[in-house]
């Protein structure tokens, strides 16, 4: 579709001449004599993009970029003028002027000014795209009562500076509880940025949190800036901050405290103003009773404390959650929309989504993109589910313990899991929706030696 452009100017040879150029480029152009003209115009043909002239009769070009910027604020406007000012360029610029030439107008200034200003209105209509899919891939999805408490938690949180620690199990959508809170704050049109602090191997994650200097260590070719040094006016979201050693807690302990560090190999302070957000699927007061995790690094860090529970306490969300991920991935494979029967729906509501939101999402993926039917049925769903072949919300063993309970639950579950996937640990991390170094460290706790079962197989 070809471009529009609205030249605006009380000289008709302007009008002529420039929408003549303009036209031996491509454009399709629309002329108007003054303002009324104008609005006319563009309520006719929405154009995208304006040249403004500021001296006319009537309102001045200023007194009508004022009126544009407030009905039409996404169109560049370019201002033109043939005794400009400093003030007037000025004035034109805080009230929204992408440009501001002289006449008589160079051609190739022109041209230049043209393809720069519609250049910029693209860009920001991708970067809005661009956010706005975010935003709706960030949303919390559910409306029972744990849900609603929440929301209304991140609501009331958001708008502060505290620090917030999130607590909960994995899967459960704890980095959208970080989005949320980055979305809903003063910060929100700066950097938000995550870090998986178990997915980044011991040597590296200083490197990684705090940057480097050239020549800090072999492979250090250049100087690296560190993600909180580009979170900087942002947020930072640490999630599995439980599984990082206790010197890098340390560092993350400064910067809370004197909102500055250095980078590896480097003596100079960088300063930062970032709002930090930690999650854990640990319990951090028993890491601390162990020496694993620090006193002063937890109670700084659990400001604003929230907790997300896992699918199972809110399986009304179910339903919703369901139909919400075969919208998107429909949508995001191009395949023909699918619908749930009654059935298969009431499978995935007696589960009991050990891996919580991540798991179903992952297995909706799967069903949209392999059900070769317009229905998902019973017959369509994983093994798994159709027949668990267990209750995984009674007792396991005879301790009373829930901690027993649960490990025993998962050391029975990764066993399974392990073995549908021949021992491969990066296929079975995928399927359970674990970070390959987060299965790995579970299995160790677990004492599950993979090498063995495999043998065993």
């Amino acid at each position: 579709m070809a471009v529009t452009i609205l030249i605006i100017d009380d000289e008709e040879s302007i009008r002529r001449s420039v929408g003549a150029i303009l036209r031996d480029e491509g454009f399709q152009v629309r002329a108007a004599g003054d303002g009324r003209e104008a609005f006319e115009a563009i309520a006719k043909n929405h154009p995208d993009l304006i040249l403004l002239d500021i001296a006319m009769p009537g309102a001045d070009g200023l007194a009508v970029l004022e009126q544009l910027k407030e009905l039409h604020e996404t169109v560049p406007v370019i201002m033109m003028s043939g005794h400009g000012s400093v003030e007037s360029a000025v004035r034109a610029t805080k009230l929204g002027a992408y440009d501001f030439l002289e006449k008589p107008l160079s051609y190739d200034k022109l041209l230049l000014g043209v393809r720069h200003a519609l250049e910029s209105a693209r860009l920001a209509r991708e970067n809005q795209a661009l956010r706005t899919e975010l935003d709706a891939n960030s949303e919390i999805i559910g409306e029972s009562p744990p849900m609603h408490q929440l929301k209304a938690q991140i609501l009331v949180a958001a708008p502060t500076d505290g620090w917030v620690l999130i607590t909960g199990e994995n899967g459960t959508g704890k980095e959208l509880v970080a989005r949320q809170l980055h979305l809903h704050s003063k910060r929100s049109e700066n950097p938000f940025i995550a870090v998986n602090c178990a997915a980044i191997p011991e040597e590296l994650i200083e490197s990684e949190l705090f940057g480097h200097e050239k020549g800090a260590f072999t492979g250090a070719i250049q100087t690296k800036r560190g993600r909180f040094e580009t979170a900087d006016s942002g947020t930072i979201f640490l999630d599995e901050i439980g599984d990082m050693s206790l010197m890098t807690q340390a560092k993350v302990l400064r910067i809370l405290q004197e909102h500055g560090f250095e980078r590896v190999g480097g003596t100079d302070t960088i300063e930062v103003d970032v709002r930090v957000i930690a999650a854990t699927n640990k319990n951090l007061e028993e890491e601390m009773a162990a020496g694993r995790f620090r006193e002063d690094l937890y109670y700084r860090l659990n400001v604003i404390p929230f907790h997300v529970p896992p699918l199972r306490e809110r399986t009304a969300d179910i339903e919703g959650l369901v139909a919400r991920f075969m919208e998107r991935f429909a949508k995001e494979s191009g395949a023909k929309p699918k619908r749930i029967d009654s059935g298969a729906l009431e499978k995935l509501l007696g589960y009991s989504w050990p891996g919580n939101v991540r798991e179903l999402q992952n297995i909706v993926e799967r069903l949209v993109l392999m059900t070769p039917h317009d229905e998902i049925r019973v017959e369509h769903l994983p093994e798994q589910i159709v027949n668990p072949g267990r209750d995984t919300q009674s007792p396991r063993t005879g301790s009373e313990k829930l901690a027993d309970a649960r490990a025993a639950f998962e050391h029975e579950y990764l066993l399974e899991k392990l073995r549908a996937h021949g021992g491969n640990i990066s296929k079975t991390a995928e399927a359970v929706g674990l970070a390959r170094e987060s299965l790995s460290r579970k299995l160790r706790s677990l004492r599950i030696d993979v090498d063995k079962l495999r043998e065993a197989d």
